[in-house]
């Protein structure tokens, strides 16, 4: 019989302790090894290395190791930015939502079992036999290769998700990772479509790799990306997409990929188009145009960013999950910049952000043009120092409405109460007068680790506007803060159950 996954013996404690803690006392026991010293890095390894073993994937994208990986990377970052024990906030978050899923019967028990890989010729290559080449993944090269390419993009036709496990397992070790990779994104990418999880779940599993976690995981991290990706028999084609990639040449051309200060005009004309889109079908022609007309790839993802920001702004969602418009650009612009990735891929990458159904539907509950924020508003408020005004922002945050949940029949039919204009409103004045936008993301982070409603959703919102600011040049930036105090208002005491008995456990101490 086959055995489940088993991790080095440098982790393996520590990922069933997360595994095998009841979930009540998961929070106390994790703070107690936090203020032990245990490291932090180590310990969210070992949280997703535990979802991932021990959780299966829903039909659906909620449940499982889906959100705690993408969530894995802002994190992360989150606790890089926090001060004192409160590095510890988002890191209880994310292991009591990994201890949840494990122990959740919607997803549970499971156990992702060791299994060797095979070719396509359904050929067992054994991690032992793998070893005993090189360790390199230059066992098979050639026709073999090939022949399990084809073998992969079959099982994914027929949504053999087993089988495409299988030979992925074989593909990491004979191919380069990032070609690996590239090749699961022509399946993640379209699929996009389908839904928005489909490109996101590689993708921030991707660049959790890339940054923080070691590559020894890199397979069994991706497996369950490869099985998420793979699952249906269906694919999605794009031949508007196609028509456009082929009628402007893109493949052809040599096109700019870095960007610079020539291209301030252009980004902001770009950008204010996309913002003011009503029809998100124009957005991929509008991208096909500027490239051709000169723009880089990256001045054409910064466009795409401030597009989106002013889009988010224009949004009178309600979900508090719906921040899809900036977590998807945020790591699109990062994927433009990655080594390995096709022209294609990036290309793709490019013209279908507006595909994602979270994204797409928010085109049918939008503010006019123009409309938000509301400078007159604006102008009329009193004017407040930096300290009042970041309390006034803060407190607008924490006195939104409670939700009557006994109203809410679909979460993604919500719509924002009034009183996230307020939030906005203040927001905007902040950034008018030109106050400290550190400050001001300090202020949202500390807010964000109240959340446990959004599976990491709020998370990774609030690193993508962060990130997008620095990456963002002005004088557009400053929107993408105000998106994330808007996003704030939205999701800020849906539910909080896991911040307040950790600020007790805490401060009972």
């Amino acid at each position: 019989m086959h055995a489940r996954v088993q991790y080095p013996e440098s982790i393996e404690p520590l990922v069933q302790f997360i595994e095998e803690t009841p979930r009540s006392e998961i929070l106390d026991r994790t703070l107690e090894k936090l203020r032990a010293g245990q490291d932090i890095e180590t310990l969210l390894t070992a949280s997703a290395l535990a979802v991932t073993r021990s959780s299966d994937l829903p039909p659906g994208h909620h449940g499982g190791p889906l959100h705690p990986v993408a969530g894995l990377y802002p994190i992360w970052q989150l606790v890089q930015r926090l001060q004192g024990e409160d590095k510890f906030l988002p890191v209880l978050q994310h292991v009591a939502l990994a201890n949840k899923h494990v122990h959740d019967p919607v997803t549970a028990p499971f156990s992702l079992l060791e299994y060797d890989a095979i070719d396509a010729d359904g050929i067992a290559q054994s991690k032992a036999e793998f070893l005993a080449g090189d360790g390199q993944g230059t066992m098979a090269k050639g026709t073999g290769l090939e022949g399990a390419k084809e073998a992969f993009m079959k099982a994914v036709s027929r949504g053999e998700t087993n089988k495409a496990d299988h030979l992925f397992l074989w593909i990491w070790d004979n191919m380069s990772p990032n070609e690996a990779f590239d090749l699961l994104m022509s399946v993640a990418i379209p699929k996009n479509g389908l839904d928005d999880h489909y490109f996101m779940y590689p993708a921030t599993c991707w660049r959790a790799l890339e940054t923080f976690i070691d590559k020894q995981y890199l397979k069994v991290l991706m497996r369950p990306v490869v099985r998420y990706v793979t699952r249906f028999p269906t694919t999605r084609s794009y031949p508007e997409i196609d028509r456009l990639i082929e009628e402007h040449g893109l493949l052809g051309r040599i096109l700019r990929q870095r960007t610079g200060d020539d291209e301030t005009p252009a980004i902001g004309r770009l950008g204010e188009a996309i913002r003011d889109c009503d029809d998100f079908n124009e957005i991929p022609k509008m991208m096909a145009q500027a490239l051709v007309d000169g723009l880089s790839m990256e001045g054409a993802g910064e466009a795409l960013s401030i597009g989106a920001a002013g889009l988010f702004m224009r949004s009178l969602t309600g979900n508090p999950m719906d921040v899809h418009l900036h977590t998807s650009v945020n790591i699109r612009r990062w994927l433009l910049k990655l080594d390995g990735l096709s022209m294609n891929s990036k290309l793709y990458i490019l013209l279908t952000w507006h595909m994602g159904p979270e994204i797409k539907s928010t085109q049918f509950r939008m503010e006019p043009a123009g409309a938000q924020p509301d400078m007159e508003a604006i102008a009329a408020l009193p004017h407040r120092s930096q300290a009042e005004l970041l309390d006034a922002v803060k407190q607008s945050i924490y006195n939104q409405p409670a939700t009557d949940w006994s109203q809410v029949s679909n979460l993604g039919r919500m719509r924002a109460v009034p009183e996230v204009k307020d939030t906005i409103n203040l927001s905007t004045q902040y950034m008018n007068l030109g106050y400290d936008p550190k400050a001001f993301m300090d202020m949202l982070g500390q807010i964000v680790c109240h959340d446990n409603f959004t599976e990491m959703h709020s998370f990774k919102h609030h690193n993508a506007v962060v990130e997008e600011y620095y990456a963002t040049r002005e004088p557009w930036r400053w929107m993408h803060l105000v998106c994330g105090a808007q996003a704030a208002a939205v999701s800020f005491g849906k539910n909080m159950e896991i911040f307040e008995e950790a600020l007790e456990l805490m401060h009972a101490a």
